[in-house]
């Protein structure tokens, strides 16, 4: 029984996709790889028992010990001819994009070539998709030379005249609808001319993004006049025109696969910006690949009216990218994980919140928000916009009332600003573009629980729930992490006592002054509800550390606490020279061991070689000594040794002769009694 319900079973449709490793081709696979075949027939009801899906397998362009994706059964690199064709039989569908990479030409039209050779001996019929690009229509004639506006159809598919990089795509489109006609029944193909593609995380507008999104220039350029009109298609709407074809097996075998936008180059830059970025731009060269540039540049009207009116579509962003710039910028920052870090530090004057708060910033690269810059800052801007208004001879009454208001406001309270406009700009700060897009480490404030309540203030009344005592608080400006840094009044006085004299002057450092700050730090937090109370309310549970040394390391140590609880960066992270001097730095601290150990080696070798040259030194004079000793001992004993062989020898040698010839009962004696009997013979 089981064996026929397996035979009996639909078996799933094999889609083979050139480079499913990269963007367009990748989003194209995981939208199929979740479909249903049939599913976008429009008299498709409901669910099956037995569904039909859709098997992705495809090359890659990089081999891994793993599979790149989850949606793809199989993944191939560098295979050869022979076994690729092998392949490509196994698929009941096979798509190839050469919308992105022009390397894959060659390989598209061998693919097609080899496939129609074997068309006697497909196991059943196959379709081939081209993704092809509307660059191929770039020089195409005006239907009307008098009315530009009137835009192309597929109709109109034999006038297009391709731009002269792209003369090779329109050679392999022309080759794929050829082979395609022989036998239609066992293969069929299809062309899908793409706008420039969209969205899931960007492609080719991923600069403009990227340049928005980081905030380091004021304007987002823009090379040319802008005036163009850049046909357009979203990804995966790009992957729902394949599914239908897929589906729908028209008769027509060349699409256009655009949008209804027909927005310019500035159009869509500007939409970019002003949802990311400074929402300014300004038309200047810039260095882009000349791919990047001779699609930019692009100037065409293009109509996808078969897509309208035969496939079932769910559009993703029917009217294009500006007209859906919210919902493409939501999944450029989900797919590229572009998330804030909002961090508050919060601590006693002198305790080291800024000189950490400094160090957090530049490890995430967020905005450092400090109470007496932002004040500053502002004050600029408004100064700033009332001088380019007197020449411009217009006026911005807010702006100068505002103005007037911070500085009468600073100038009743000594230097310092009221509670409510403090709030204003803090606010206007904190949801800035570059706060919300990359993130800020608040630096020590709030100081009480009514400031943090004020300030962090959520206007979503009709969300919240009523029973709840968590406070309303708005979610883009609230900080993900809070730390507060203790010490006690005695380090604390000390630290500002031992800080040389310009660095006290003009600052709250002074005695007075710090001790009166000191003592509200300490008032505020020994209240019944503190700023940390309005945190921990929230669920956001503020993490103690402690000071307790005047060193760097002791502010390295706080540091890496921070970063150990806040994790990764969230963000495009350090730019290419960045992360070379960092490398560089890496590999300068970890050679440190490694010299002190060599240097320390070659201190104790030569220290080796000195003893050995010493102790050789010291062994070749114990020699020489021992020599000359040798030496003068035998000098010294020549004139004893004469004596004794003329005086003494000849003696004892006849007292020996005596003794043997006699053999004495005491030879001992004897030998004395002959030596003392003779010894007046001894000169």
């Amino acid at each position: 029984m089981a064996d026929e319900q397996k035979a009996t079973s639909p078996r799933n449709k094999k889609v083979f996709i050139n480079l499913i490793d990269s963007y367009s081709s990748e989003c194209i696979g995981k939208f199929l790889s979740t479909c249903v075949v049939g599913m976008s027939l429009e008299d498709a009801e409901g669910e099956e028992e037995n569904e039909v899906t859709f098997q992705i397998v495809g090359t890659v362009e990089t081999k891994t010990d793993k599979r790149r994706s989850r949606f793809s059964s199989e993944e191939y690199c560098a295979l050869g001819r022979e076994e690729l064709l092998q392949r490509l039989m196994e698929c009941d569908v096979i798509v190839y994009n050469i919308s992105e990479k022009s390397e894959q030409l060659d390989e598209a039209s061998w693919a097609i070539s080899a496939l129609h050779s074997e068309i006697n001996h497909f196991g059943g019929p196959k379709m081939f998709i081209l993704i092809s690009t509307v660059m191929t229509w770039a020089l195409t004639k005006p239907i009307d030379p008098d009315d530009l506006d009137i835009p192309f159809t597929e109709e109109d598919y034999r006038r297009r005249r391709p731009h002269p990089n792209f003369k090779e795509h329109i050679s392999v489109e022309r080759l794929v609808l050829k082979m395609g006609k022989t036998k239609k029944s066992r293969l069929s193909t299809y062309i899908v001319a793409a706008g420039l593609q969209y969205g899931m995380g960007e492609n080719i507008f991923h600069y403009f993004f990227r340049a928005s999104w980081l905030g380091e220039v004021s304007k987002v350029p823009v090379f040319g006049p802008g005036s163009n009109v850049i046909p357009t298609i979203h990804v995966n709407d790009l992957a729902g025109i394949i599914q239908n074809i897929i589906d729908h097996k028209p008769k027509t075998h060349y699409l256009i696969a655009v949008d209804d936008s027909n927005n310019t180059f500035e159009d869509t830059v500007k939409a970019i910006s002003s949802v990311l970025g400074p929402g300014k731009m300004e038309i200047v060269p810039k260095d882009f690949t000349q791919a990047d540039i001779d699609f930019l540049s692009i100037n065409l009207r293009t109509e996808a009216v078969f897509l309208k009116n035969r496939f079932n579509l769910h559009w993703v962003c029917e009217l294009g990218m500006v007209a859906s710039i919210d919902h493409v910028v939501k999944e450029y920052r989900q797919n590229r994980q572009l998330l804030p870090i909002r961090i508050c530090i919060l601590g006693p004057p002198a305790v080291g919140k800024t000189t950490v708060a400094a160090t957090i910033c530049k490890h995430y690269k967020v905005h450092h928000v400090r109470v007496k810059n932002v004040i500053a800052e502002k004050i600029s801007q408004l100064e700033e916009a009332l001088q380019m208004d007197n020449q411009e001879e217009s006026f911005d009454m807010a702006a100068q009332e505002l103005l007037e208001s911070l500085k009468a406001s600073m100038n009743q309270n000594g230097g310092r600003l009221d509670d409510q406009l403090l709030f204003q700009i803090l606010r206007e700060k904190l949801n800035s573009k570059p706060c919300r897009n990359q993130g800020f480490v608040l630096d020590g404030y709030p100081n009480t629980y009514d400031q943090a309540k004020e300030l962090f203030y959520g206007e979503e009344e009709a969300e919240h729930d009523t029973r709840s005592k968590m406070p309303l608080f708005n979610q883009n400006i609230i900080p993900d992490y809070v730390f507060s840094l203790d010490a006690t009044d005695e380090f604390l006085k000390v630290r500002v006592q031992n800080l040389p004299e310009s660095a006290v002057e003009d600052t709250h450092y002074a005695q007075d002054q710090f001790l009166r700050h000191l003592a509200e730090f300490r008032d505020h937090n020994s209240q019944d509800e503190t700023v940390l109370d309005y945190f921990d309310e929230l669920e956001i549970h503020p993490e103690h550390i402690e000071i307790t040394g005047d060193k760097d390391s002791e502010y390295l140590a706080a540091t890496e606490k921070i970063i150990r609880a806040v994790g990764k960066a969230k963000n495009y992270g350090p730019s290419a020279e960045e992360r070379e001097e960092e490398e560089r730095r890496n590999a300068k601290e970890r050679m440190k061991p490694l010299a002190a150990e060599k240097e320390e080696r070659e201190k104790e070798a030569k220290e080796a070689a000195k003893q050995a040259t010493q102790l050789e030194e010291w062994s070749k004079n114990l020699r020489e000594v021992k020599r000359q000793e040798q030496e003068l001992l035998e000098a010294r004993s020549i004139p004893l040794r004469n004596y004794l062989m003329k005086n003494v020898m000849p003696t004892v040698t006849n007292a020996l002769i005596d003794c043997c010839k006699i053999k004495p009962d005491d030879p001992v004696d004897f030998l004395a009694e002959c030596l003392l009997r003779n010894s007046a013979l001894v000169e």
